[in-house]
């Protein structure tokens, strides 16, 4: 037989590859194999029947914790990424020059997932809740650096979270992360919240291919201006090729600055979810949740789904390996129903838009063979439900109840 796995009968939406209509999709090994309008079921050793779903690339999360056990926000990725579609994560700071060698070798290396990071510019990473970027003798540039060149396969670039709750107010966090990724010419991840630094100041330090996120953030640094317009500053800095990130989390998405910026012709260029310890339990909890959202304001399934597979797989720079169905591209694929209804979904603020579609992911393909569904581990010891979590599950409002999967 010539393929190992056949997906017949599924409408493909794979920008990056160009097919985005009703194709079948083939797997040889751990690579798409072919995607044609008909294959034959003959040709295949297992045939997976997609009739009535969607089919694209494995999505690619350009903002997730996945240090579980060892820092304050990580999760285990697996039962996730088997639930929702994600088989590339980037860990975004939960790892400094300190411990970073252990979630290499305990956490990426015994995973099948494609695992990548940022690493934090404080060496303690994101141990504790916050506080990392306090003590400026942990941020060491030239131990960042050391360990960049000793691990570029997986480090892609820096991270800092700059807010009034994890700096003093100041940018030393910012500049040392600048100069540390422009000697290791890698760029910088900045989380913006609530300043001082304001985020003119922040965006000054940022340079072309650095990556703000958080950008529909309902916190003072939000990127729309009381009028309901996108600030100047930020529409210059996407204009000189700053990515702008979703990274909605437990307190990083607004419904109304994400409409604002819709409305005024300012999409954000990459959907990811900041998913950790808190942000699994809502009212993020995955990836095609936080799609969901979005179709909700509007924006079509294909271009979501393009912001969630090729565009971050680009500013990883891994584009002809992931984020693609393409033949030759690694055999990650997600199949997903998209439910008609009325589906109530919030923000970090519990404001609720009433979705008439949502996203359910159905199977997670990873390296030419279905993952194998588990349960999430319990949470950590220091976490516990917020009432507005608990609102959600009393109202039936996670994505499981809504979609009759609990």
């Amino acid at each position: 037989m010539r393929f190992d796995l056949l997906i017949q009968n599924g409408t493909v939406i794979d920008v990056g590859g160009e097919h985005v209509g009703r194709y079948d999709v083939a797997i040889t090994r751990n690579r798409i194999a072919a995607v044609e309008p008909s294959i034959p079921a003959s040709s295949a050793r297992q045939v997976i029947d997609a009739s009535g779903q969607i089919v694209t690339p494995g999505m690619v999360d350009l903002h997730t914790h996945f240090y579980h056990s060892v820092t304050y926000w990580g999760i285990r990725p697996e039962p996730v990424a088997a639930r929702s579609g994600v088989t590339t994560w980037l860990d975004v700071g939960s790892s400094g020059a300190y411990n970073f060698i252990g979630l290499r070798e305990f956490i990426i290396r015994p995973s099948d997932l494609r695992l990548y990071a940022l690493l934090n510019i404080s060496g303690i990473g994101l141990t504790a809740p916050s506080w990392e970027l306090r003590n400026p003798d942990y941020l060491d540039v030239d131990l960042c650096c050391k360990l960049v060149d000793q691990h570029r396969d997986l480090i892609l670039g820096i991270k800092a979270r700059i807010d009034t709750g994890t700096t003093h107010g100041d940018l030393e966090g910012l500049q040392r992360a600048r100069e540390a990724a422009d000697r290791c010419e890698l760029p910088v991840m900045v989380h913006i919240a609530d300043g001082p630094p304001v985020l003119e100041d922040i965006l000054a330090l940022m340079r072309p291919g650095d990556i703000l996120t958080h950008c529909c953030t309902g916190r003072n640094n939000r990127l729309v201006t009381d009028a309901r317009k996108v600030r100047e500053v930020a529409r210059r800095a996407r204009e000189e090729g700053i990515t702008m990130d979703v990274g909605h989390g437990a307190g990083s998405f607004a419904f109304d600055s994400a409409e604002q910026m819709l409305a005024d012709g300012f999409p954000p260029d990459v959907i990811s979810t900041d998913i950790h310890q808190l942000a699994i339990l809502g009212p993020c909890f995955d990836m095609p949740t936080t799609i969901s959202k979005f179709l909700a304001l509007g924006l079509p399934l294909h271009e979501a789904i393009a912001r969630t597979t090729i565009a971050p797989a680009r500013v990883m720079k891994l584009e002809d390996e992931i984020g693609t169905l393409k033949p030759g591209a690694r055999a990650y694929v997600a199949l997903f129903e998209l439910l008609d209804g009325d589906f109530p979904l919030y923000d970090v603020f519990m404001n609720v838009r009433s979705g008439k579609q949502l996203l359910v992911n159905t199977l997670t393909i990873l390296n030419g063979r279905p993952m194998r569904r588990t349960e999430d581990d319990p949470s950590a010891p220091w976490i516990e439900l917020s009432e507005a979590q608990r609102e959600l599950i009393e109202r039936g409002h996670t994505p499981a109840q809504m979609a009759g999967l609990a």
